[in-house]
């Protein structure tokens, strides 16, 4: 059985930085490619970007230039860098894990304050 597990959460000013982190038990982490979406309460999760197991990186529009997705396949993570963030950045953030069954991280808040 595959677990995420997500750190890195927290409060923090316009302006500032977060970075958060994505710890994958199970062997099928380098093969897989891993996803980031956020959700606000009582909308649908959102794409935020995605890295493959090669390291191709894709980004949704509003993040472009701000964020960056990394993974380190022999310790089997992955980190979302959140800089300049924004108060629209709000949001729990999940890592989600496109392999097998597919695998969800419990989330992690973020809390951008204007």
């Amino acid at each position: 059985q595959v677990q995420l597990v997500e750190s890195g959460g927290g409060l923090v000013q316009a302006g500032g930085s977060l970075r958060l982190s994505c710890a994958a038990s199970g062997s099928i982490f380098r093969d897989s490619t891993l996803v980031w979406y956020r959700q606000v309460f009582g909308k649908q999760r959102e794409f935020v970007g995605s890295i493959t197991k090669s390291g191709d990186t894709h980004y949704t529009d509003s993040v472009k230039g701000r964020f960056t997705i990394s993974r380190d396949n022999a310790k089997s993570t992955s980190a979302l860098q959140m800089n300049d963030l924004k108060p629209e950045d709000t949001a729990v953030y999940y890592c989600y894990l496109r392999g097998g069954s597919g695998y969800w991280g419990q989330g992690t808040q973020v809390t951008v304050s204007s």
